[in-house]
């Protein structure tokens, strides 16, 4: 059978339709990552000069044979050394534990307590299976208003923007990764990513699983105090 390719317009005015067609589509889609960079520029800051805050939250980012990937790490070296520098009191870990042989938020544990932070000041989120869930839960759960937020640089505006909609006041850390193909793909998945994003500030769905309040974080920070 043959197929038929698709023809362009014949006209003048149907190929100036087409074009303007394209740009639209186009504008559409950069639309959220605009909204994401005009809202969060003044946010965003380094592990050196960000504002002490109480609270640090590390979003997962994989594991690898069990142990923290190394975009993870990174992230939590960044969370270790806002500790060690007094920075932050408290280390609230979030990410995904939905099968019994899949645990980020453990594994973000032991990683940070060898790197020097005491286990008492960590706080671990079980069910931050995406952004808007961890940043919904960390203020309807754990009872966050305040936060210091790490994540890699191409992800840092999208946590940013989310958990200021979710009603958590936030400055970001982005941690710098070598321009290599893994941080041009996470580039490239937030630019997709950034619709959903803009849907979920916009309606604000409840996350895959909420359950009643813990107070660790609060427990942690009375004791830091």
């Amino acid at each position: 059978m043959k197929i038929r390719r698709p023809r362009l317009p014949q006209t003048r005015a149907g190929r100036r339709r087409l074009v303007q067609g394209v740009v639209a589509v186009c504008v559409l889609a950069l639309l959220p990552a605009t909204w994401l960079r005009l809202t969060t520029g003044d946010r965003l800051r380094s592990v050196a000069d960000v504002p002490r805050t109480g609270v640090a939250v590390v979003f997962g980012a994989g594991l690898w044979s069990g142990e923290p990937s190394p975009y993870l790490a990174h992230r939590l070296d960044a969370a270790a050394e806002l500790y060690r520098a007094g920075r932050v009191e408290v280390v609230l870990v979030t990410g995904d534990n939905s099968r019994a042989d899949y645990d980020e938020p453990d594994a973000m544990r032991a990683y940070l307590t060898r790197h020097g932070v005491p286990d008492r000041r960590i706080v671990s989120d079980y069910a931050g299976f995406d952004t808007w869930d961890s940043c919904v839960r960390a203020k309807k759960i754990f009872g966050v208003d305040r936060a210091i937020l790490i994540s890699q640089d191409f992800h840092i505006r999208r946590a940013v923007a989310l958990c200021e909609a979710a009603g958590v006041s936030s400055y970001g850390v982005g941690v710098a990764e070598p321009h290599d193909v893994t941080w041009y793909y996470g580039g490239t998945r937030e630019v997709l990513a950034a619709g959903k994003a803009a849907l979920d500030a916009l309606w604000k769905p409840d996350p895959r699983f909420l359950g009643p309040h813990e107070p660790g974080v609060e427990r942690a920070l009375d004791e830091a105090r």
